[in-house]
């Protein structure tokens, strides 16, 4: 097959990439059906991914604390103090000697761009070598029993997978993003078994819209990769409702939403709480100026003792723990254990997260959503007396305390919705659900504004708050639009000469430059004539008239940041200068034709959405 080096800003683009027979690249880039398939092969590969991540990271955790086989960690009860204290801090030693190995092969130094931020920035082009190293160093942290999940690899490597398919394709930006969001898709589905969820885990936080353009290919990409890991590894189910009164003891009624919208609420608050929290472990070991090779050492050592000074279940991402929890007889804990396992396992992940250690806080928010439901459930008959949780029992509290909180911090209220039908197979609580997630994620969007995902970008100094599509503003810069052929003149020269070379009827507006040549204002040609006959005797001088003395526009800035300017400054037009320092006028720029551009590009980017043509 022939090679190809595509040139572009994106780190997948600065690779050398395979591409596929030019046949199968037209009948894929000229056919929904080949889409498809596809996506099809992307959920294959996804579910075996993702089984074989699984079954590292369980051999890992069976080596270091002499597991039996298939046990998990977070719900082992037998295990050695010391292998507790210590496993945490290895997997930290190992951490810090794969960095060391990638320093070691001079690898250049650059965040992974994650599927949210690839969809949102790039164009859906990611690097699979840098998914790679996401996934060893995800599997060596998860695995050794640190507090954080392997959903992060899981969706960095299928959709790096993906995307690398798709650039071999050489497909639309469209077609693109949608193959981003269906590695996605298949990744979460395999992980939980949940189709639903994982398709709309890549509506909604991948792709960042639903259509009918992406419907076949994500759901497709789901239940490939959802049939593949059941078929490789064994999957328990979270939830085990073996009889009716699990959930409810009543019929359901318009009163048991109060519970739920109060609990929703509260998760909204812990979610902000936890985010907070990694940002503040982050700084705290800033503060301390720890070598960042010790810093997950000096971590696993804190998770570790949290686990021996609470429960075994703070390790890991929780599966097993979550399982206990959310078995038909409820969990045994009382409040004040419940309230302690809570408080320690939001700490382990924040310390886990916050001293270097890869992963992320999708099981974490499942699981400590669902203690919050047990305290919540508990706490409530002693708040409200001869209430008894209203028709709800536990089981029902911890399913809608788990969806509450982990859309608090990752964000897809349908996703979690979805995830709670698939595990419960209840309509009644799944509706209870939907009124705690809206009112969990609305409430964290209107004052906190971002997911875990969104937050992490936003300290980077990244603006993008979902997955939406916001590239394409960046390449249609100031530069790409403005007219290159404006003529300037100085100053320096009088009124009258200024006028007798700029008669009316010519340009409007003329771009004035002192004696070096650095940008000095616009003058508007009529303006000049008026104030010409409004004055009596001596004519004014030039520099009086001058307009947007300090207003400029750069070539690097894009289309929206361009109108910005425009809005502020009340003008229909700005000069483009080169930096600046130097203020050398290189172009012109009006508002008219900025708006016109950027309404096109909108229009082309709605109809992609759409799956129409353009």
């Amino acid at each position: 097959m022939p090679l190809r080096n595509r040139s572009s800003s994106s780190p997948a683009a600065r690779q050398v990439l395979v591409q596929a027979p030019g046949r199968l690249r037209a009948l894929v880039r000229g056919s929904e059906i080949g889409l498809i398939v596809l996506a099809g092969l992307i959920g294959c590969a996804s579910g075996l991914s993702v089984a074989a991540m699984n079954r590292a990271t369980q051999a890992m955790r069976e080596v270091l604390y002499g597991l039996p086989p298939g046990m998990r960690l977070s719900a082992a009860t037998d295990l050695s103090p010391l292998a507790i204290l210590l496993a945490p801090a290895f997997g930290g030693v190992l951490l810090a000697l794969f960095t060391l190995a990638l320093r070691w092969r001079r690898r250049p130094r650059r965040a992974p761009v994650d599927p949210i931020e690839a969809n949102a920035l790039h164009g859906g082009r990611m690097s699979l070598s840098d998914s790679t190293v996401v996934v060893i160093q995800n599997t060596i942290s998860n695995g050794s029993g640190v507090s954080v999940g392997m959903e992060a690899a899981y969706t960095q490597f299928c959709a790096g997978v993906a995307s690398r398919l798709g650039l071999s394709f050489e497909l639309r930006r469209a077609d693109q993003r949608t193959l981003v969001g269906c590695g996605a898709a298949a990744a979460i589905a395999a992980a939980f078994g949940a189709p639903l969820t994982g398709a709309f885990y890549a509506f909604e936080l991948i792709i960042g819209t639903y259509s009918i353009a992406t419907l076949t290919p994500v759901v497709v990409a789901a239940l490939c990769g959802s049939v593949v890991a059941r078929a490789l590894v064994a999957q328990t189910s979270l939830v085990t409702v073996d009889r009716a009164d699990a959930i409810t003891t009543t019929v359901l009624t318009t009163l048991d939403t109060m519970p739920s919208l109060t609990l929703g609420l509260l998760c909204a608050g812990l979610g902000i709480l936890i985010m907070r929290g990694v940002t503040l472990v982050e700084a705290g070991f800033r503060i301390t100026r720890l070598p960042a090779l010790c810093a997950p050492v000096v971590g696993g050592l804190c998770v570790g003792g949290l686990a021996l000074l609470a429960s075994p279940q703070v390790l890991s991402g929780g599966h097993g723990a979550l399982h206990l929890h959310l078995e038909a007889h409820g969990n045994a804990l009382g409040l004040s254990a419940l309230i302690v396992l809570f408080v320690a396992k939001a700490i382990a992940s924040a310390i886990s997260i916050g001293s270097g250690f890869r992963g992320g806080l999708f099981f974490a928010s499942l699981f400590l959503g669902a203690v919050a439901g047990e305290i919540f459930a508990v706490g409530m008959p002693l708040i409200l007396p001869g209430m008894v949780n209203f028709g709800l029992t536990p089981l029902a509290y911890a399913v809608i305390g788990m969806s509450s909180l982990s859309v608090a911090v990752i964000g897809g209220p349908l996703t979690m919705t979805f995830l709670a039908l698939e595990l419960t197979g209840s309509f009644p609580i799944t509706g209870l659900v939907l009124v705690a997630v809206i009112a969990s994620s609305l409430t964290v969007r209107k004052t906190f504004g971002y997911s875990f995902a969104t937050w992490r970008f936003h300290l980077r100094g990244e603006s993008i708050r979902s997955a939406h599509d916001v590239g394409w503003i960046r390449t249609l810069t100031v530069g790409r639009l403005m007219r290159r052929e404006v003529s300037t003149a100085s100053i320096d020269q009088s009124l009258a000469s200024f006028l007798r070379k700029h008669p009316l009827g010519s340009p409007s507006r003329v771009v004035m430059v002192d004696g070096d040549g650095r940008y000095a204002g616009i003058v508007l040609v009529p303006e000049a004539h008026a104030a010409l006959l409004e004055t009596e005797g001596a004519s004014p001088d030039l520099a009086s008239l001058l307009r947007h003395r300090d207003d400029v526009l750069t070539a690097e800035m894009n289309a929206k940041a361009a109108t910005a300017a425009f809005d502020r400054t009340e003008s229909e037009a700005l000069a483009v200068v080169e930096d600046l320092k130097t203020r050398k006028v290189i172009g012109l720029l009006t508002e008219s034709h900025t708006l016109k551009r950027y309404s096109e590009e909108l229009d082309r980017q709605r109809r992609a959405v759409l799956g129409e043509a353009t």
